[in-house]
């Protein structure tokens, strides 16, 4: 039987996405199923196998026909050995997942990291290959990046290349607690920017307190609401990390001399057009001039198919 399938899986802590795509690199269906990372890998893997079935059932399409299950996890993980080393989000450490795999499935597992994934997602499908060196940042709970040297991924010597969430950065007011270096997602990811909203919101009035004393989880969509109304505490603490970002990204491109950047993760899709603008201006007062000529920020259109079109890509690396 032809081999003209990949199914990709991007594991998150409380849902597992799903999707088959054909040879002629599109989604034919799929299916995203709720998980509960607290009850371990075994548990996990069990979700991801009933998620294939159930998506294997619903495009009548045999696993034989299936050339890899390419798998995204949010940590730090080995693609050649499917071992992932920590990936706190799902509670898992020190697990060989494409072995488990292996026992449901005699199809080819292969694993990346999820932000990595996306990064291949919209290296294939945003620009057709032919980017040569990028970074791709998501912004999001945390902060996650991948990197793209000469048209090839960039993994590093042990896998944890584009661990950028983890840099050591200044904060304008941001939740840096005092620190001259705290880590770049404690000053710029979203999570950040809701819990200086909610620190701030005990003193300023702000178009969120109404969700704040629900105790509602604040969302990137209550985030665009706030701008839409044009919330000044929401968008100043906004606008503070979008320095931070430009800031950051500016001095990466000093150092790798990138030719493209691309901008992310929920918290950017849902606004976009605020804060694009505001990390260009930051990203352009940090750069080396020369360097940073040649660069545009730019968003993706992916959204959350990044890394689904990133395990094809995925698939396209390591299977050929």
């Amino acid at each position: 039987m032809v081999k003209n399938h990949v199914i990709t899986i991007d594991v998150g802590g409380t849902k597992i996405l799903t999707a088959l795509l054909n040879d002629k690199r599109k989604i034919v269906d799929r299916v995203k199923l709720a998980t509960d990372a607290t009850k371990g890998a075994d548990f996990i893997v069990q979700c991801i196998v009933d998620a294939i079935n159930q998506l294997l059932n619903n495009t009548k399409v045999k696993i034989e026909s299936v050339k890899a299950l390419s798998l995204g996890v949010p940590g730090t993980v080995n693609p050649e050995s499917g071992i992932i080393f920590a990936a706190p989000n799902l509670n898992i450490k020190n697990y060989n997942i494409k072995k488990e795999l292996q026992k449901h499935f005699d199809v080819p597992v292969l694993l990346e990291n999820d932000v990595n994934m996306a990064g291949l997602g919209i290296k294939l499908f945003e620009y057709d290959n032919k980017v040569n060196n990028m970074l791709v940042v998501f912004v999001g709970t945390g902060i996650g990046g991948a990197l793209i040297f000469n048209g090839r991924m960039y993994r590093g010597s042990s896998f944890f290349a584009g661990e950028i969430g983890h840099m050591r950065v200044s904060g304008k007011g941001l939740l840096s607690n005092g620190e001259e270096g705290a880590a770049f997602e404690n000053i710029a990811s979203r999570t950040a920017m809701v819990n200086r909203i909610i620190e701030k919101s005990k003193k300023h009035k702000t178009f969120l307190s109404k969700y704040i004393k629900k105790g509602e989880k604040i969302k990137s969509k209550h985030l665009a609401k706030a701008i839409k109304k044009d919330d000044k505490l929401t968008k100043e603490v906004i606008s503070d990390a979008c320095e931070v970002i430009g800031t950051v990204l500016g001095s990466i491109t000093t150092l790798l001399n990138l030719d493209t950047i691309v901008v992310g993760g929920g918290a950017v899709e849902a606004n976009e057009e605020f804060m694009l603008p505001k990390i260009q201006k930051a990203f352009d007062k940090a750069v080396l001039k020369e360097v940073g000529k040649i660069v545009k920020i730019k968003g993706t259109k992916l959204g959350d198919d990044a890394p689904l079109y990133g395990g094809l890509g995925l698939a396209e690396e390591f299977l050929k």
